[in-house]
């Protein structure tokens, strides 16, 4: 039974008049005053719902053409009907992580026709962290959180409970992650695999360049180091750099300095820029006297001089998997099977090699390359 606020269904003509079409924008509320229903009435009408007279219907469908209301997800959600929107709360829509991130959820939501919005928590001040979640909460919405800095961390502990939620987030220094809405490219994996592959190109050790990260324990950094200590190499300091080329270009003046640097592992595709704009400068070839290896294989890594060897990571294709572990979460009986996790691939092209080093002081990587004949000589 639907109990409406008259006792016969009234004419909107009069009520439309007070509302005064177009003097502001026309809420759900508006329309059951001008109806003389209530708004879970008007809900339940927008949703089709089946519990509703259908005179009453019909009044309400009529209200909402002469009042020229458009309803929306929060009308929508207030029937208890399925969520339709989500919301992505992010720390920077600029940076190639983040902003490929969105490009993927944006897609896979739109194919399955939920709306998209966005919400920015620059700070880490928690009023300010508090205020951003509350705001990005919608009534009947969910939300993806992109935690790759402390701001996004910070948000993504502000989060209700109860707020249907995936967070993209640094691969889990343990086993923290196991059964939570949580995705993650494998940062350890990605790094240990570019670290194992200069050291195999003969260099003694490998230098890094490390981006902020969300905790004190980044994923990257650990690799490397594994990588290192297995092999017995020195372990040398690793040089904390902000997001941008000209903060490797800095940091990379004072390693172009250093003889004794031949490779140099950087935390993104712009850290690498920088650095390699400071070895010209200091007329340091790459790769023959410093080899140089990215992170993330951002669109012009193929298109520098030389071009970037570099780790792939496709955040597009985990935000896809974002959305997909996100309607498994809001209707599992319909979902469909959740988009594989895509897994960093090394791409090799020209901007590591061999250490620059005099015939016969390298490792056998070296001397077997000098020990090939040069062209035009006899082979007898």
């Amino acid at each position: 039974m639907v109990v409406t606020g008259h006792t016969s269904d009234p004419e909107p003509d009069a009520a439309v008049a007070a509302v005064g079409r177009g003097s502001r924008s026309v809420s759900i509320r508006d329309v059951a005053a001008a109806a003389g229903v209530s708004y879970q009435t008007v809900s339940r009408v927008i949703n089709g719902h089946p519990s509703v007279r259908e005179s009453t219907r019909e009044l309400v469908l009529a209200t909402i053409e002469a009042l020229g209301f458009r309803p929306n997800r929060a009308a929508r959600a207030l029937a208890g009907g399925p969520v339709q929107s989500v919301t992505v709360l992010t720390p920077n829509t600029i940076l190639y992580g983040h902003r490929s991130a969105l490009q993927g959820i944006e897609e896979a939501a739109r194919a399955k026709g939920f709306a998209v919005g966005v919400r920015i928590v620059e700070s880490t001040a928690p009023e300010e962290v508090s205020d951003a979640v509350a705001r990005a909460i919608e009534p009947g919405g969910a939300l993806i959180v992109i935690a790759y800095d402390e701001a996004g961390t910070a948000a993504l502990a502000a989060v209700p409970a109860e707020t249907p939620m995936v967070a993209m987030v640094e691969t889990p220094a343990g086993d923290e992650g196991g059964g939570k809405p949580w995705v993650w490219l494998d940062d350890r994996r990605a790094a240990l695999q570019a670290t194992r592959y200069l050291l195999g190109l003969d260099h003694r050790t490998v230098h890094y360049l490390a981006i902020p990260s969300s905790t004190h324990t980044s994923q990257r950094q650990a690799g490397w180091r594994s990588a290192l200590e297995e092999a017995g190499a020195i372990v040398p300091d690793h040089v904390q750099c902000g997001w941008t080329p000209r903060s490797a270009y800095q940091a990379g003046q004072v390693l172009a300095a250093d003889p004794e640097v031949t490779a140099v592992l950087c935390g993104n595709d712009d850290l690498a820029l920088g650095l390699m704009r400071a070895m010209q400068e200091a007329g340091r070839a790459v790769p023959a006297e410093v080899s140089v290896v990215g992170f993330d294989d951002t669109p012009v890594a193929e298109f520098l001089t030389p071009s970037l060897t570099t780790v792939r990571m496709d955040f597009a294709e985990l935000g896809r998997a974002s959305f997909g572990l996100l309607l498994a979460l809001l209707d599992p009986e319909t979902a469909t099977p959740p988009v594989p996790w895509p897994e960093p691939e090394l791409i090799i092209r020209e901007s590591a090699g061999p250490p620059h080093l005099p015939r016969g002081s390298a490792g056998p990587a070296r001397q077997a390359l000098d020990a090939r004949p040069s062209k035009g000589a006899s082979r007898d």
